[in-house]
């Protein structure tokens, strides 16, 4: 893991790429990589690479910007290849000699045997970019589910390319906007969409796809996309149980590959117990694992993975996190972030990254991809369920199964059947609709755009994020079945844009940690997309392949428990319960001066938002949402847009803030 940055210019009168520049754009990622950095620029200052270090495998050889021997060729990459052992003795038994034992290297190698192609034949998490001085072109390209991040702009007649925004903005050239129709989209799917970002003028490469720049011309292409078949061939369960668990081991063998120790994360649920008991398997060591606890026993999920550490008998550590600990580091989490939150869950894991390093770890293996790809989420079965009541919309018992699926929700257990009815949307109409499965999610997301101020409502009222997505959608996807297409249009939209992203890689690499995901290995992926549903989801058992393939490494109660989603406070971690502001910077952000300031939401309603948070009244899902959407963007508007604004003025006295 690293972080990387680039420039080279869009015509020949383009300003020289400036070795300061890009110093400073690189020092922007220094959390990404602390252990060393590099700055390269072509002798005719056409392109320029830096590179920030975080060393895992090759310690002693791997520096980057890398090139081949005759300078042909130079590369700055963030991530890993976990295949490189097999590719680089494929090239070795090709007469392709090395310099280095680093993935790295093999990357460039690949790229002199396969140009473009080669990308086709990794298996790993990457972000990287090649500048071939023999073409005069640069290529970019981002790993298959979009793991590791890959932002690009243009300006002062330059291409410029970055691991996060933070770092291009730091050239001169590129000043930070808001764009409205981000927060749009924010305000709808929890995150913009790629290739739109945040931040006018700035772009995310989307993932599992390459970008090509030459004589001034830029192509941007996909090398994969996740698919499912017309119509599912026989599988035999046996067989395909026997074949899931296969990949796994092989999926997480691979990833334990690192010059340095690797641990893994714990939550207390069925995907990250698998993920470590696979690696208590491979590895004969004794396995690190790091846990996240809350002190509100709502969220607190102790018990849970203090079982699974029993039976796997690993060496445990944990950070309680409590509601004090959330709005301390809110401000540092979001500048990381680079979006706004709608929900305080990224920052626990922040506080968890941290735990992570101090222990002397820079590697852990975790559980995400399981519920995306093999069937895992509630939004899945509650689309199967208002399909089902939609067939008798007069029924008074298919309801409680809607009421059964959410038992930690409080507000939606009081509501009357014809508001549950409305409020899924459990119309015969509805049924077609190719988003049917998230509808009833995104419409409670978009209430929370009242919140945003007239002109920028007037703005966004003729562009429907929706009806944009719905014609981004393959051509296929209407052929799929409906829990296909449910999964297709999460693991496009929020595994990329939140998942991985504000509570993935953002968090860990906040503390230089590197977070792995063995059921992201594209094998594993493919393979999940091949099953039939009943072998995802039977009936309302999700995952049901994972729990037979899998289920005998972890407690049989931890395979019995309902699906429990990740969750922090966000109303009760902003304000005690006499009212007042947990962080001085809360009532500075929120007040109405700064939100006229700001000009992207509505002070009157704002205003009331934060009475209710006050009393200790804010309970529903669209409040609570609005209420850290909207501070978390007047943080972002804070640290990008104007950095010399009141937060440092709202420092806490003992010199913490969100700023750093």
């Amino acid at each position: 893991m690293c972080g990387l940055a680039g420039i080279v210019g869009l015509r020949d009168a383009a300003q020289p790429a400036s070795r300061a520049i890009l110093a400073r754009m690189i020092e922007a990622l220094h959390h990404r990589g602390p252990d060393a950095s590099g700055v390269w620029v072509d002798p005719a200052g056409t392109a320029g690479l830096a590179h920030a270090r975080l060393s895992i495998i090759d310690l002693a050889g791997g520096a980057q910007p890398m090139a081949t021997r005759d300078a042909g060729l130079h590369i700055v990459f963030n991530g890993e290849i976990f295949n490189y052992l097999e590719l680089r003795a494929t090239l070795v038994a090709r007469g392709v000699r090395f310099e280095t034992d680093s993935d790295t290297e093999v990357i460039l190698r690949m790229y002199e045997a396969w140009g473009d192609a080669c990308v086709e034949h990794f298996n790993g998490d990457w972000a990287f970019a090649i500048w071939d001085a023999r073409r005069r072109r640069l290529f970019l390209s981002r790993d298959r589910v979009g793991v590791r991040p890959l932002f690009h702009a243009e300006a002062g007649g330059q291409f410029l390319f970055a691991s996060e925004a933070k770092a291009l903005l730091r050239h001169p050239a590129l000043d930070a906007a808001i764009d409205p129709e981000a927060l749009g989209e924010v305000f709808t799917f929890w995150c913009p969409v790629a290739p739109r970002t945040l931040f006018k003028g700035i772009h995310e490469l989307p993932p599992g796809h390459c970008l090509a720049l030459e004589d001034g011309r830029i192509r941007i292409w996909p090398y994969w996309r996740m698919t499912f078949p017309d119509a599912f061939a026989s599988v035999d369960e046996a067989d395909a149980t026997e074949r899931l668990r296969e990949l796994l081991a092989d999926a997480t063998r691979l990833r334990l590959r690192a010059d340095v120790p690797v641990g893994a994360y714990l939550s207390g649920g069925l995907d990250s117990s698998v993920v470590a008991a696979l690696v208590r398997q491979a590895s004969v060591a004794r396995l690190r694992t790091f846990s996240v606890t809350f002190e509100d026993p709502a969220f607190d999920e102790s018990a849970f993975q203090n079982e699974v550490v029993r039976h796997l008998a690993t060496e445990h550590q944990a950070v309680r996190c409590t509601l004090d600990d959330i709005a301390r580091v809110l401000p540092e989490v979001v500048r990381h972030a680079e979006k706004p939150l709608l929900r305080t869950a990224p920052a626990p894991l922040f506080l968890l990254s941290r735990l992570v390093r101090d222990a002397g770890y820079k590697v852990v293996l975790t559980g995400e991809g399981a519920d995306e790809f093999l069937g895992g989420y509630d939004i899945f079965k509650e689309a199967r369920i208002r399909r089902f009541w939609a067939r008798r919309p007069e029924s008074r018992l298919r309801p409680l199964l809607l009421r059964r699926l959410y038992p930690y929700l409080g507000t939606l257990q009081a509501q009357s059947d014809a508001y549950l009815r409305h409020f899924f949307r459990v119309e015969a109409g509805d049924l077609d609709d190719p988003l049917f499965s998230h509808l009833p999610r995104w419409e409670m997301t978009a209430g929370a755009r009242l919140f945003l101020s007239p002109d920028v409502r007037s703005d966004l009222a003729s562009r429907d994020p929706c009806g944009a997505l719905r014609e981004r959608l393959p051509a296929a996807h209407a052929r799929w079945d409906e829990l296909s297409q449910a999964q297709f249009i999460e693991a496009t939209t929020l595994l990329p844009g939140y998942i991985l992203s504000s509570q993935g890689d953002r968090m860990a690499m906040a503390h230089s940690v590197e977070g792995r995901f063995p059921f992201l290995d594209h094998r594993v992926v493919e393979f999940g997309c091949t099953l039939p549903a009943r072998l995802r989801m039977r009936a309302l058992n999700e995952k049901y392949l994972l729990k037979r393939a899998a289920g005998h490494l972890v407690p049989a109660s931890i395979v019995r428990r309902p699906k429990q989603p990740y969750r922090a406070p966000d109303a009760a971690a902003l304000y005690r319960r006499d009212g007042s502001a947990r962080e001085p910077y809360i009532d500075e952000l929120l007040s109405e001066t700064r939100i006229r300031r700001t000009g992207l939401f509505d002070a009157r309603p704002v205003g009331k938002l934060v009475e209710k948070a006050r009393r200790g009244n804010v309970t529903g899902a669209r409040d609570n949402m609005a209420l850290i959407g909207i501070l978390s963007t007047q943080l972002l508007v804070e640290h990008f847009v104007t950095p010399s604004g009141g937060l440092e003025r709202c420092r806490t006295s003992n010199g913490s803030s969100g700023s750093s």
